[in-house]
């Protein structure tokens, strides 16, 4: 299978980081879009990431090898409807939606089992829309494969050497087996996130103390509580049926806790908090999931007029770029008073390097 031509029906965080990175690595394939937002289209087309903007989904997609869905889930299924009719059999179609088990149902009502190949690069941001698409956002990110039963070996062969060639890792699944896994890493944690967001809402007194004194631990696993209401909304309409299995079976774990917790049995406790302190430290640092690799770490630092100026210069200095720097006003769980956030693996090495050069105490986790 030979790409030359590939197709976007929206534009937005993810169908613009992969048009972006398809320019990056294969800067001689021809893409062309659709997109309602007319002037993101055209800022696309300024920045040469897309060249050619379509002012519908029309007979220009009839020359495309491979289409990406870009859209919400539930719009994708009424442009697979056009697009059956629109172009030949030789083009491969995909998606990039967080569930799976509706596409691939249309799918097989419009008998395109044969040249549908579902994805899901697991990547994204709790921001949003084309502006904040970079051609980096799927490298070194699992990109779920859910082929159509019908597609041969040699398409599905063809999408995930053409996955991988955009510095994603691949991963063919079943799409059923696909939602219920993505229930219990992505979809659930999302769902915790929120319900906590609102339980300080809710318990929080009139001076917003909570609110106030909330940092570390409560930010970092509730930071994606902050991603696009709409996108949720679709997820957990499409999945419920596996996001309820999930819900049901964390119910009963806390239902568990909470006895252990009344019968004050410290025994139960310890085993709770070591086994998941076991577990989760078993799990690759470079997650797919929600809870992306953070490349931070800590360091002393005495409260004087400058200091923070100064660890950014020597950091400068050696050709090193920040991601955030903040001081941590609630140190309840952390020995440091500086947190330091780098973009990369490499760059987190150097600077952590770099400062010990210079005397600082850094703490890493």
């Amino acid at each position: 299978m030979k790409i030359e031509t590939v197709g976007f029906i929206g534009l937005g965080l993810i169908g613009g980081s992969i048009a972006k990175a398809i320019k990056m690595y294969h800067p001689e394939i021809r893409i062309l879009a659709y997109m309602r937002n007319r002037e993101t289209l055209e800022q696309a087309v300024r920045e040469g990431t897309v060249d050619a903007a379509c002012q519908a989904v029309d007979e220009e997609f009839a020359a495309c090898d491979l289409i990406y869905l870009c859209a919400p889930v539930s719009t994708n299924a009424l442009y697979l409807e056009k697009l059956n009719a629109l172009v030949p059999d030789t083009c491969l179609l995909t998606d990039v939606g967080s569930t799976k088990t509706d596409i691939h149902e249309k799918v097989r009502s419009l008998g395109l089992t044969g040249r549908f190949i579902g994805g899901h690069p697991m990547a994204g941001s709790e921001k949003t829309g084309y502006e904040n698409a970079k051609p980096h956002l799927i490298e070194n990110a699992y990109y779920i494969i859910t082929p159509g039963e019908n597609a041969s070996a040699q398409a599905i062969e063809a999408f995930t050497a053409f996955t991988a060639s955009l510095k994603a890792i691949p991963m063919v699944l079943d799409y059923r087996q696909h939602d219920f896994i993505t229930a219990c890493v992505s979809h659930l944690p999302h769902l915790i996130a929120s319900s906590l967001v609102e339980l300080v809402r809710d318990l929080d007194g009139p001076q917003e103390l909570m609110k106030q004194i909330a940092a570390g631990g409560f930010k970092d696993i509730t930071r994606i509580a902050s991603s696009s209401p709409e996108m949720w909304e679709q997820i957990c309409m499409t999945n419920s049926e596996n996001i309820i299995r999930v819900l049901d079976h964390y119910r009963e774990q806390l239902d568990e806790l909470r006895k252990e917790l009344t019968e004050k049995d410290a025994g139960k406790i310890h085993d709770f908090f070591a086994a998941a302190k076991d577990y989760r430290n078993s799990i690759p640092d470079a997650s797919a999931g929600p809870l992306k690799k953070v490349y931070a770490f800590y360091c002393d630092m005495v409260d004087e007029a400058g200091g923070i100026a100064t660890l950014a210069t020597i950091l400068a200095s050696g050709g090193i770029s920040l991601r955030n720097i903040g001081i941590i006003h609630n140190r309840e769980f952390e020995e440091a008073v500086l947190r330091v956030e780098l973009y990369d693996e490499e760059a987190y090495q150097k600077a952590v390097a770099l400062l010990r050069k210079y005397r600082y105490t850094i703490y890493e986790r």
